[in-house]
């Protein structure tokens, strides 16, 4: 049987969007998205819990969300997610949600400078202007290494 992984966030982007290009000129933009729930704890008390994900996009909609999105804009991202561990600089054992997004979704405000939303996916930007957006899994790379990346 066949496996399946998709998930689908609206959150806020926790900083501006970085655009770097591999040496075959495909861009990549990184982003942090922060969602938040409401709950109550077992003493009745409200908390909020934070979640961020590292989101990354490649090609053109690598492009668009450079140029549309920036801290603070809600935004809507479907994709593949990936835990990751690592270890920091003190030796600590740490965990991050990757996204490789697919589908962008622009939920700013009509007014804003942006202009209103805009809904792209990697099977192509708006309807009016379809272009492909590679997949972000490296095995789905064919011929692009991590050494391709410069981050």
């Amino acid at each position: 049987m066949a496996s399946f992984n998709k998930i689908m966030i609206v959150g806020y982007l926790g900083k501006d969007p970085e655009i770097r290009y591999t040496a075959q000129g495909q861009a990549v933009t990184n982003f942090s998205i922060a969602t938040t729930e409401k709950r109550k704890d077992a003493a009745g008390e409200g908390q909020e819990i934070t979640t961020w994900f590292k989101v990354t996009f490649w090609g053109k909609l690598a492009e668009l969300a450079n140029q549309y999105l920036s801290k603070g804009k809600q935004v809507y991202v479907e994709g593949r997610l990936r835990q990751t561990e690592w270890t920091d600089r003190e030796g600590n054992k740490r965990q991050s949600l990757e996204v490789n997004g697919t589908d962008l979704q622009f939920l700013t405000p009509k007014g804003d400078e942006m202009g209103g939303s805009g809904s792209f996916q990697s099977s192509g930007a708006p309807a009016a202007s379809r272009q492909a957006a590679p997949p972000a899994d490296e095995m789905d790379h064919p011929g692009t290494s991590d050494s391709d990346i410069p981050f």
